[in-house]
């Protein structure tokens, strides 16, 4: 499939992506991510790694796209972390916080 990354075009396969991910190893996801082969990237570090350019130079947006397109599952940050509900109880004991020892 052809495709433009940072006004450069490139000829992605899904089968060449998945090559030049594996062995990669995934960075923390701190935005949009990519599952590639069952693991999850960050969409910057798989433009990267299959443009060989500087991540500065795209943005996620077109990655996305690009890797949308060839098949792969991209996730936005309120897909990877949904928001987890406290009960009152857990949200008490939050505030409160741990116990301390007591000194002697």
């Amino acid at each position: 499939m052809r495709c433009v990354i940072a006004r450069f075009p490139f000829d992605l396969s899904k089968s060449g992506v998945l090559d030049s991910m594996k062995g990669i190893k995934p960075e923390p996801i701190t935005g949009e991510s990519v599952i590639i082969g069952r693991v999850h990237y960050p969409v910057k570090q798989v433009g990267e790694v299959i443009t060989r350019q500087d991540r500065r130079d795209f943005t996620s947006g077109e990655v996305t796209r690009a890797m949308a397109r060839l098949g792969f599952t991209c996730r936005t940050p309120e897909a990877v972390a949904p928001p987890v509900a406290l009960s009152p109880l857990q949200n008490a004991s939050a505030l409160l916080g741990s116990p301390t020892p007591l000194e002697s």
